[in-house]
This record gives structure tokens, sequence and C-alpha cells, in this order.
């Protein structure tokens, strides 16, 4: 059964997915994955949401781009940790897509990691997963001893 339910919003985010997906393989991290714009599926995006919980998933990540709905769009859908990932785009380097995820409005948080940052939050997806499940906690704290020798 997966924990994590990874989303993004366009084909062109596959490489920052490929980022979440290889740190969450390397904490054993069970996931899903799916690819659903706000704009052009917003009611498969929804379903992938409100499924969520029943479906066993304990966070959400979502990937997103320029104006980057897909992360707000998720959290307004679900109860459940909303992770967004900001994507560098030609026009604005990101920034919009940051601004855009960061800017929720009170009663839809979404945690934020930086532009690009998929790696960060498929950390993040695990250190929520280790508040109630210890084996992340350890992988992470091995994790974090090898980052501090190297």
């Amino acid at each position: 059964m997966s924990l994590v339910r990874i989303i993004l919003g366009s084909k062109s985010d596959l490489s920052i997915g490929e980022d979440i997906k290889s740190m969450l393989d390397q904490f054993k991290v069970p996931y899903d994955f799916h690819i659903s714009s706000a704009h052009r599926k917003p009611e498969q995006t929804m379903k992938l949401a409100q499924s969520a919980q029943s479906d066993g998933i304990k966070v959400i990540i979502a990937v997103a781009g320029m104006a980057a709905h897909l992360p707000g769009v998720v959290a307004s859908h679900t109860t459940l940790p909303v992770i967004g990932v900001p994507v560098k785009g030609a026009t604005l380097a990101g920034e919009d897509a940051l601004y855009a995820i960061v800017q929720m409005p009170t009663g839809i948080p979404v945690a934020t990691v930086a532009i690009n940052g998929g790696k960060n939050a498929a950390i993040l997806a695990c250190q929520i997963l280790g508040t109630s499940m210890p084996k992340y906690s350890q992988l992470l704290q091995e994790y974090k001893e090898e980052l501090a020798n190297a």
C-alpha cells in the first residue's frame, strides 16, 4: 500500500518527479505516481486528492510550475498534509510557481520546498511519516549522519 501520492501537473515536470521517486526509494517509502493538471484534468485531480486518505496515503507531494495551482487545489480537497514543489519555468525562473504555492489562504496550507526541490519534498514526506512510523525516523537519522560525515 502506498503512503505517499506524487502528483505532477505536467509531463514536463518528470525530472522533478524522478528526484522525488529516487529519494522515496532510498527510504523504502511506497508511493503512487500520477500526472494530473489542476487546469486540464480538474475532475481527475480532485478525485486523486479526495481518495488519497481512503487509499492509505499519508502525505501528498504536488509538483507544478507557472501558475502552480495544483498543490492548492489538492490541499482544498483533502485534510492530508500536502507538500508543494514549485518548478522553474522559462519566464520567471520558478518564482511565479513559488509565490503561487506559498500564498495559500488560511485553512488551505501547503508546505512548500525550494524551486525544483523534489528531493527535499521527499525528505519532508519521510519526516512526516516518521512521526508515527519509527522506521522512517530511523532511516532519516542514518541519512543525516551520512550527510554530516560527507
